[in-house]
């Protein structure tokens, strides 16, 4: 190091400390809940914390639950299957995802799934940007513990009129059934 050379730095001033990037940490079981379609979705990573750029959900569903075929005019989506087995149209082609495996979904490709098996699935849910996410807050209800929702949590029947009133602002347009049990 020469004479001129110096290893202290200038602070910096509080605004621009303040605009730098950070971290987001969320220890296992601390993020914040919500029960929509009889499922739990704990965000890990919102749109606003990701300045929009993805959202990030670990969600659990119950056996049987299934959307109807739907697509997003702006998100990408992303799943990355825990534990269980699921049904997944994507286009004109069906997947059977088990523990392990993963399936990306672009902006307007019509998709829908139905859980399979016995027992409940856990997955890594990532949209891009993530703002989707929010349907889910609006449609649903906080969640009141990190689990399925039972009789405390709101009916499908009063949840579909809010997913048909809330969707559009969300990019998302239902453009069919959901798929049959025997997909």
């Amino acid at each position: 190091m020469t004479e001129t050379q110096s290893t202290a730095t200038t602070p910096r001033p509080a605004a621009e400390v303040a605009a730098l990037p950070r971290a987001v940490f969320r220890p296992r079981g601390t993020g914040r809940g919500t029960w929509a379609m009889g499922s739990l979705f704990e965000h890990l990573l919102t749109a606003e914390e990701s300045d929009g750029t993805l959202g990030v959900a670990l969600v659990t569903q119950p056996p049987g639950i299934a959307t109807p075929l739907h697509r997003h005019h702006r998100e990408a989506e992303a799943f990355f299957l825990l534990d269980g087995t699921m049904t997944y149209r994507a286009g004109d082609e069906v997947f059977h995802l088990t523990e392990g495996d993963f399936i990306w979904l672009p902006p307007m490709l019509p998709h829908a799934f139905r859980i399979t098996g016995d027992r409940p699935v856990r997955f890594l849910g990532l949209a891009d940007p993530g703002h989707i996410f929010g349907l889910y807050d609006e449609v649903g209800l906080p969640a009141l513990e990190l689990r399925l929702p039972g009789a405390d949590g709101r009916p499908m029947a009063d949840e579909i009129p809010r997913w048909n009133a809330v969707g559009p602002r969300y990019g998302l347009e239902v453009v069919g059934p959901p798929l049959p049990v025997d997909a």
